[in-house]
């Protein structure tokens, strides 16, 4: 007997994603490194009133292993998480963590200095915390040589 199945179009996309995905890894899965994978890490970022956060997930890699650096208006963060090889008994079937060294590059608010910069990390997440720089505010100009006539500006966000 012949089963029907309904043929579900998002199905077929997923399937598809799942292979390129496979393949893609497969292909950029080793550099010249040792067999070492490039990798981002992952971000969340949100705002407050007053600063912007960037909070990074990095497992598993010390503190020591990681760069916070700060160059013409961009936020870079680097590091690696090396691989650990423990000989056992156990076979190893597997291997999804990635592993090597990453960069990220983030731009940030124009007008941001290096002393409004500031990172934390705890249990494997940096977070960069950025005060916003302080807006330019209208100002009032002279018009002409004569009586001193001003015109004056609101400031819309």
């Amino acid at each position: 007997m012949t089963t029907l199945v309904r043929w579900d179009p998002f199905r077929e996309i997923t399937t598809l994603q799942n292979e390129m995905s496979r393949l893609l890894n497969a292909v950029g899965a080793t550099s010249g490194n040792g067999g070492s994978r490039q990798w981002m890490p992952a971000v969340d970022v949100w705002e407050t009133d007053d600063e912007v956060v960037y909070a990074f997930d990095l497992p598993g890699i010390p503190e020591d292993k990681i760069a916070v650096d700060f160059e013409d208006g961009h936020l870079t963060v680097s590091g690696e998480r090396e691989r650990t090889q423990e000989v056992s008994e156990d076979r190893l079937y597997r291997y999804e963590r990635r592993f090597g060294s990453f960069s990220r590059t983030i731009a940030l608010p124009q007008g941001v200095t290096e002393d409004s910069i500031n990172a934390d990390y705890k249990d494997g997440v940096l977070e960069v915390r950025v005060t916003k720089p302080e807006q330019p505010k209208p100002r009032r100009i002279q018009i002409g040589s004569g009586p001193k006539a001003t015109i004056e500006g609101k400031s819309s966000k």
